[in-house]
């Protein structure tokens, strides 16, 4: 993997996802799909490092809640999602969305579960925003794996059987 580019892509898209994106009431999670595509496109050890970096980035941008919990959720559904996808391959646009769907609630609830054992109040409508987020990054995500590939020269060989 290059890291350079890895470390580029993840600052722009923190700055993008706290910047421009916080403006919106609700919005897809861009660090839950680098999450999924590094999960699938690279082998298991640097999509274990790039899961817990990603968890990592999220913390910094989710400033109300304390540091750790999403470096947690993230790190772990993203080490589970790699040794997955040596079993089963996610290659195709509905399988992606439709694990960025599951890893985008498993994320979320863990999040917040982990935030509430250490005492953060928890919003009410917590599982709302955790669904209408995932169903928004379960849209938008499979669209960016191609640039996002691109930008990583990442092979990606979608049309072969």
């Amino acid at each position: 993997m290059r890291w350079l580019r890895f470390a580029v892509l993840i600052l722009a898209v923190t700055v993008l996802q706290k910047g421009l994106l916080a403006r919106w009431s609700s919005k897809p999670d861009l660090l839950i799909i680098l999450l999924v595509f590094f999960s699938i496109y690279c082998n298991t050890s640097e999509a274990i490092i790039s899961s817990f970096t990603i968890g990592f980035a999220a913390d910094l941008v989710g400033s109300p809640m304390p540091m750790g919990p999403q470096m947690i959720s993230f790190g772990l559904f993203g080490t589970l999602l790699a040794y997955l996808n040596r079993v089963i391959a996610i290659k195709r646009m509905p399988f992606q969305a439709l694990a960025i769907f599951v890893t985008s609630v498993l994320t979320g609830f863990l999040t917040h579960l982990l935030a509430y054992i250490t005492g953060e109040p928890i919003p009410s409508n917590i599982y709302i925003v955790v669904l209408v987020t995932s169903v928004y990054s379960s849209i938008v995500g499979p669209f960016l794996f191609l640039p996002i590939a691109w930008w990583m020269r990442i092979k990606v060989n979608r049309y072969r059987r």
